[in-house]
């Protein structure tokens, strides 16, 4: 593919520099050395463009650089730069990586050295010996774009980065001359497609054995979701990512979506401004009734020790590989953090009672208050329990004047409040009148307590959305909602959300609240909203599918899938088993068909073939349009009589082929009879004496 780069011209011979984009016929008039360097960069740029929001700044933009630089260098066949500014350039990114990661070792360290590494060797690009360390540096750094995203757009980029890579690799093997990349492209791509089986015997039977199965992760890294704590504001930034937070399969239908409560972390402490969670010693004296709702849970990453389930689940969620144990808020949590796109099964009821029904000691956390912050809303709590009306009111009474209060009093649900001060709570009820769940479930529970009602925060994800092309319930980060829990005596904790007084559709008919769309995004909403929602659903079933039978493909899959088979109580081992009985099928197989392609050949030529590899060791050089009978005269200009037996054989040889061509056809017989005298030949051939 690259020869050795060439010497340094002469003034009079080097070519004119050239600072504008080049041209479709500039691109066909370089030599074969430039036109496959560019090329080459132009797939190492590829496979590092999914990287580069993960890198550091000064990395891309380094990467960048050098790759510029490099194309520039092959466009006007200037020289390479000389080793000590490579030295220089490789010296300086070590020390920009441990600068910016504190360390040359881990997952994130490893990426930013291995684009340097890939980079700066551009720059050495001499011989055919250092482009295939840049092949190989290629597949590495296109691999490690799995250790962040295992997504289906990652997928399908770097199937593409691969058919790039594997063609650059076949060009490099090719004949002098300039021969097409399209034609080194269509061998690359038979090569794929004759791969793809192997790939896809390996994927459904390598055994999966953790924690050597698996994509590393640096920790806690990575967006999270919802958070452990709530502060006003946070929850609304949420609201604007519309990315996917988990998909749901019901077993039947589904619930209404006023009653999809996926619950997360309960926050019971408050310190003025934020909102944490504190323990909780009272029991969750869980009660259900009716039939339970069963469904199928992918939760995305979410880099916290957190299961989402329908409020409320009374048995364990089915998670292989995790441990999992209910708190006594009713919070699923896990062993470990969920750092991998994984899959549950849950059953929850809709109604449901838990917490204590008599009045404890252990209320008292959930009236507390912190002194000095949010006086109106005191003030105001104040005057409802001297007004007569609710002088000895219950609770489910006081909690009903909050909520006619949010539903008359001019409140509006937005996603964008503006920037509350100090005491949120008095600006929610008296000045500002509106703000998104958190804003309003927080200033429900500070009232709540200061009526001396116990009370607190959910947050989760509420609602949703169904897929019509694929039938899953999507739910969003969008949808991440925050409610609150009243104690009421005799009935334990209730959920109220406080932001379906405001906005009923938020909880009932479920309209979220859109975030804003780019103007590509707009103009094609209003061009066909129909059609944008439709390709939107499409598209996501096509990843979900993904998600289920790819990224979701378990060891406890690969032993069902043995189970299917026959296996009775299959194991890994009984994996490794019969991934070698394929393995050795597959030899097998590859090997008939090698000796059946052999079979099909000419018999006349292969024998032709053979005789001439034989006179070859002897001395006689031929051609593929050499004759037996000139290879005849040669042996006997040679050897003179001791090749007299040669040279009757290649004679017969000759004869057999072309004597009786013209009557060949005539029956069935003749055919035989060519098959055998083919085979007498051959006999002959054996018995033959080659010369030394």
């Amino acid at each position: 593919m690259l020869t050795p780069a060439p010497p340094r011209p002469a003034k009079a011979a080097r070519l004119t520099p050239t600072t504008q984009l080049p041209t479709l016929a500039t691109l066909r008039a370089l030599p074969r050395e430039g036109r496959d360097t560019l090329f080459l960069l132009a797939v190492i740029a590829w496979v590092l463009l999914p990287q580069a929001a993960r890198l550091p700044l000064w990395c891309s933009l380094g990467a960048a650089a050098v790759l510029l630089w490099r194309g520039w260098l092959a466009l006007n066949a200037r020289s390479l730069p000389r080793k000590i500014w490579l030295v220089v350039l490789l010296v300086l990114t070590l020390a920009g990586t441990y600068a910016t990661h504190g360390t040359l070792i881990g997952r994130d360290a490893g990426v930013t050295l291995l684009v340097v590494l890939l980079t700066l060797k551009t720059l050495e690009l001499r011989a055919r010996r250092d482009a295939f360390v840049i092949f190989f540096l290629g597949f590495f750094c296109m691999l490690s774009n799995f250790f962040y995203s295992q997504s289906l757009l990652t997928a399908v980029s770097m199937v593409i980065g691969l058919l790039g890579l594997l063609t650059a690799l076949v060009n490099a093997h090719m004949p002098v001359g300039k021969p097409p990349l399209a034609q080194a492209a269509k061998t690359a791509g038979w090569m794929a497609l004759l791969g793809a089986p192997i790939m896809l015997v390996l994927f459904m039977l390598f055994p999966r054995m953790a924690p050597l199965w698996g994509v590393p992760s640096d920790g806690m890294t990575g967006r999270s979701g919802l958070s452990a704590r709530m502060e006003v504001g946070t929850i609304a930034t949420l609201a604007l990512d519309d990315s996917v937070a988990m998909r749901i399969k019901f077993a039947g239908k589904p619930p209404p979506q006023r009653d999809l409560y996926f619950r997360g972390p309960v926050l019971s402490g408050f310190d003025g401004r934020q909102w944490l969670p504190a323990p909780d010693n009272l029991q969750a004296n869980l009660q259900v009734t009716g039939e339970p709702v069963r469904y199928e849970v992918t939760l995305e990453p979410t880099q916290r020790p957190w299961l989402f389930v329908m409020e409320a689940a009374t048995q364990k969620p089915v998670l292989p590989g995790y441990r999992s144990v209910m708190s006594d808020d009713l919070q699923w949590l896990t062993n470990q953090p969920i750092t991998e796109l994984v899959r549950y099964q849950a059953s929850s009821y809709a109604s449901f009672t838990h917490g204590p029904v008599q009045k404890t000691l252990g209320l008292q956390q959930y009236v507390d208050l912190p002194p000095g912050f949010n006086p109106r809303t005191h003030q105001m709590a104040a005057d409802i329990r001297r007004d007569p009306r609710y002088a000895q009111a219950t609770t489910d009474v006081l909690v009903q004047v909050a909520m006619e209060r949010l539903r008359t009093g001019g409140y509006t649900y937005t996603l964008d409040p503006g920037v509350y001060g100090r005491d949120t709570a008095d600006e929610f009820w008296f000045d500002r009148k509106e703000g998104f769940c958190e804003h309003i479930a927080s200033s429900f529970v500070i009232l709540m307590r200061a009526l001396d009602i116990p009370a607190r925060i959910v947050t989760g994800y509420q609602g949703g959305e169904e897929n019509g092309v694929d039938g899953f319930w999507v739910v969003r980060q969008s949808d991440a909602h925050a409610w609150a829990e009243v104690w009421q005596a005799g009935r334990g904790w209730v959920r109220v959300d406080p932001t379906s007084a405001v906005s009923p559709g938020r909880t009932g008919a479920f309209q979220r609240l859109a975030a804003p769309r780019s103007a590509i995004g707009q103009a094609f909403g209003n061009f066909s909203p129909t059609l944008s929602a439709q390709l939107r659903a499409t598209w996501e079933a096509i990843n979900n599918n993904w998600n289920q039978w790819v990224l979701n493909y378990t060891q406890g899959k690969q032993l069902k899938l043995l189970k299917d088979i026959g296996f009775d109580t299959p194991s890994w081992q009984d994996l490794s088993t019969l991934l070698i009985g394929v393995i050795v099928l597959a030899s097998a197989a590859g090997g008939g068909w090698a000796l059946w392609d052999r079979a099909q050949h000419d018999p006349w030529l292969r024998l032709l073939g053979r005789a001439r590899k034989r006179l070859a060791q002897a001395g006689i050089e031929s051609t593929a349009a050499t004759s037996p009978r000139q290879l005849a005269r040669q042996v006997l200009q040679k050897y003179g009589d001791p090749g007299q037996p040669l040279h009757d054989w290649l004679m017969q040889l000759e004869m057999q082929r072309y004597a009786s061509q013209g009557t060949q056809a005539a029956s069935r017989g003749q055919a035989s009879s060519q098959r055998q005298r083919i085979a007498q030949l051959q006999q002959q051939f054996s018995r033959l004496h080659w010369p030394a």
